[in-house]
Order: structure tokens, then sequence, then C-alpha cells
């Protein structure tokens, strides 16, 4: 059988592969916190069809010769790149500027939060302060936050600190501390859905810790409130890979069939 028959098919797979990838981009280009991806293509062990020849006091070496088998597909990479940002005012939305991923958890008892970079938070009826999905934001130590009942008015600093306002107006230091986690290869992460991330060996050797926004030691990003961080996803380049996508994809499928008719011809020759 024809190798570039089943070199067209590889090439079909990995196009077809990247317009996924592509599509989940520009399906999220509006979701808070979105980190788009993009896909990697290597090419497959060449097959040799005749061996290096060293070079003598006579003659010149030569060179081997291979065919090519095909391509496949090296990465799908999470491009952690900063979004931009959109300014909202609310106090409980809450932007990363720099390095560093908000650490939620299911319940109390969850010991490795999950990660995100989507800082749309609310308080729920207890005074906890949750994501949209009612996960909890953990405070610097892993905790979750919970605000006390006297609490009525606050603001949220670059260092994450909550400042309470009392009835006269003036600012109150309180024990509450928004954390952050700094990921050595965010690029490691694991998408789990819902604008979170899971920690994996390969993101994070040792264990992850909740430390202060703003910190330059650990080397973690402001905390600045009422504003979102947006998808980082590029519609240009997106559009532009998708026609190289879609292009490639056609010519891998030309690739088939003109090989097709090649084979059609070698079974025309018992005729």
């Amino acid at each position: 059988m024809l190798r570039s028959l089943y070199s067209g098919v590889s090439g079909m797979r990995g196009f077809q592969t990247k317009l996924d990838v592509i599509g989940n981009n520009i399906a999220n280009v509006n979701t808070v916190g979105f980190k788009g991806s993009r896909v990697m293509f290597q090419d497959i062990l060449s097959q040799t069809v005749s061996g290096v020849t060293a070079p003598g006091d006579e003659r010149g070496g030569v060179n081997a010769k291979q065919i090519g088998l095909g391509v496949a597909i090296s990465a799908i990479d999470t491009l952690h790149t900063p979004g931009s940002a959109m300014t909202t005012n609310e106090p409980l939305d809450l932007r990363i500027n720099g390095d560093g991923f908000f650490a939620v958890k299911v319940s109390e008892d969850q010991e490795v939060p999950y990660l995100t970079r989507a800082g749309d938070f609310t308080l729920d009826a207890n005074r906890n302060l949750v994501t949209k999905s009612g996960l909890f934001v953990c405070g610097v130590g892993g905790d979750p936050i919970q605000l006390d009942e006297d609490i009525v008015a606050f603001t949220i600093g670059q260092d994450g600190r909550i400042v309470a306002i009392n009835g006269d107006g003036e600012p109150e230091e309180t024990d509450f501390q928004i954390g952050v986690v700094k990921v050595t290869n965010p690029g490691g992460l694991e998408k789990i859905g819902g604008s979170l991330y899971r920690t994996t060996p390969n993101a994070h050797a040792e264990d992850i810790e909740v430390v202060e926004p703003g910190d330059d030691e650990a080397g973690t990003g402001a905390i600045i409130a009422g504003q979102l961080e947006m998808s980082n996803v590029d519609l240009t380049a997106e559009f532009t890979e998708m026609i190289v996508a879609q292009r490639g994809f056609q010519a891998n499928s030309r690739i088939i069939t003109t090989s097709d008719e090649v084979l059609q011809e070698i079974v025309n020759l018992k005729r």
C-alpha cells in the first residue's frame, strides 16, 4: 500500500485536532480567566531506504535516503499569557496583575485546592467568599474566607487584605487576606472545566502553598479589585490559524485522493 495514503490520513487527523482546539478557543473568547491552547506537530519516524556511507580515501560519503511516514501531534499547549482587563467596579471582581492563581475548594476538607484565574467572586448567605459555582475562595494558608456579620462594607487591597468600613466610614483592618498560588510550570496544569485547573506532578513538584499576593520573593502578582481578567484568545490569530488548518486538511485529503487514483491505475494494469 502507498505510504502517502497513510501520511495523508495522519495529516488530516492532525489538522482535525487543530481545528477542534481552535474552535474551543473561539467559543471561549468571552470566558473570564480562560487561557487559549495551541497544537504543535512533529514528524513520525522515517523509513530508511538506504543507510549512510562514510567517506573514504578515494570516495566521498553518501547521505541516507529516508522517507517520512506522516505527522503526529507532539503537544497541545495551554498559553498562560495575561488576558485583557475589564473594569467592572464591582468590589468582589478581582484580577491578578501578574503570576499566580486563586485557590478555591469544594469543601473545607479538600486538601489540595483547585486553581483559577477567574476572579468573579460573591458572598453567599453564610458570608462565605465563593465563586459563581459555589466553591470556597481560600485565604493565605489555604482556609476558606468567611466574613464576620459585623462587616457590612469592605474593600480589598492589592495585597489581598480585606479592609472593613465601619459605621463612621473609617477603614478597619481585618484578619482576612485572599491568597494566591504560584505554580512552577503552569502549562502542566490539568483543565477540569469551570475555568478550574488541577495541579499535577509536572506542574508543581512540591505541595502547593497559598501565599500572599504581590510578594516579590514568591513571584506572585498583585490583586486589582473592580476588574476581571478576560480571555487571552486573539480572534485575529485564531481565524488565521483556522485558514491554515482548513487548507492543510484539504491538501492532505488531496494526497489521499491522488493515492487512490494511483492505486486504481495499478489495479487496471491486469486488464
